[in-house]
């Protein structure tokens, strides 16, 4: 068994991948005649590696005829993944709002052909595609809350600190507020406001400050403007732990897109639309979505325990899956280091009338 744990949560064991069956008993994989496991080259799309596929096969179960839903398509790699497990006997809901992540999905799962139906939206929508598609329940859905290595490493979409281009970071090129938007027009008490709510940065204050003198000289309109100017802002010593510019543009990022507004209204919307015993998949990439999922699964399996602003379902009907959240193996981190901050949790869905 493949043992990793958190640091503050209980050791969380999963089956290795060649131990688990499908539901019609063959091994999950088929290995070559001496081939290890580990040997196994991991499944790649593009020039992004999707992150803990076994462990999200594992938790998410499929199985042949159910109907799964990634809400989070990107290049389609855990969507092939499902598909592959079930030897595409099953229907994949594939939702993503970046058009070019659509359209590079399509292309990867063209041949799964009608098993596949993709959707180009917000996650946030999931109710209404799903019904859009004449389903009423679902099996399972899976959100990888992370970025794509083709969003990132596109210097011209405006994600990365390491690469200088237009500040954008908009997931959808068609919505209204881009990243420059919120650096050159939020007064300075919204602009430290954000970036010590979703960057969690000691130093906002002193960020804002000095975003406020930049662009009293002038718009800031790149990523390498404005990375220089978080990093001239920060203390010398403070600069050691990792580029200074990171936690800033991850709070850009989430404010433009509603990241975290959009996540609480999928996981609600999620869980009322998986059907008894279906599960529903968290990949997270910083505490805020973490601790969101967290939350919310527990308040929607214990009808006794709410919790301060995200409430209970009252129904308690949810099964969580995992005591902690799962970590990624260190041959996956070491064979692709992006996959070092994913946490996974996981649940399912109680039986109908199902309490405790």
């Amino acid at each position: 068994m493949l043992v990793r744990t958190t640091k503050r949560g209980a050791a969380m064991r999963v089956m290795p991948r060649d131990r688990q069956r499908r539901p019609d008993g063959r091994p999950l994989i088929d290995l070559r005649p001496g081939e290890r496991p580990s040997e196994r080259r991991p499944l790649v799309t593009g020039t992004h590696q999707p992150v803990m596929v076994e462990e999200v096969l594992h938790f998410l179960s499929p199985r042949p005829g159910g109907v799964y839903v990634d809400a989070t398509l990107g290049a389609g790699g855990h969507a092939e993944a499902v598909l592959d497990s079930v030897g595409g006997r099953c229907t994949l809901i594939g939702i993503d709002r970046d058009p070019f992540a659509l359209n590079l999905a399509a292309h990867n799962l063209a041949p799964w052909g009608g098993a596949v139906r993709l959707v180009q939206a917000p996650f946030d929508e999931i109710e209404w595609i799903v019904a859009g598609q004449g389903v009423d329940q679902v099996d399972g859905v899976l959100l990888d809350l992370g970025m794509s290595s083709m969003q990132i490493d596109d210097p011209e979409r405006g994600f990365s600190f390491h690469r200088d281009g237009p500040l954008d970071m908009r997931m959808d090129p068609g919505s209204r507020l881009s990243a420059a938007e919120v650096v050159n027009s939020y007064d300075l008490d919204r602009l430290e406001r954000v970036i010590r709510t979703y960057g969690e940065d000691r130093y906002a204050r002193r960020i804002a400050r000095a975003i406020g003198e930049a662009r009293s000289r002038g718009p800031i309109r790149t990523t390498a403007h404005l990375a220089g100017i978080v990093a001239d802002a920060y203390p010398a010593p403070a600069r050691k732990a990792g580029h200074p510019a990171r936690r800033t543009f991850q709070a850009l990022r989430i404010e433009v897109n509603d990241e975290l507004g959009r996540l609480e209204r999928v996981l609600r919307s999620s869980i009322g639309l998986l059907s008894p015993g279906g599960r529903i998949v968290v990949l997270s990439y910083h505490s805020l979505e973490d601790k969101m999922a967290k939350r919310l699964f527990a308040s929607s399996s214990d009808p006794d325990a709410p919790l301060p602003g995200l409430g209970t379902s009252g129904e308690g009907v949810l099964q969580v899956l995992t005591r902690g959240a799962v970590l990624p193996s260190e041959a996956e981190v070491q064979r692709n280091p992006r996959a070092s901050s994913a946490r996974l949790r996981a649940a399912a869905r109680r039986p109908m009338g199902g309490g405790r």
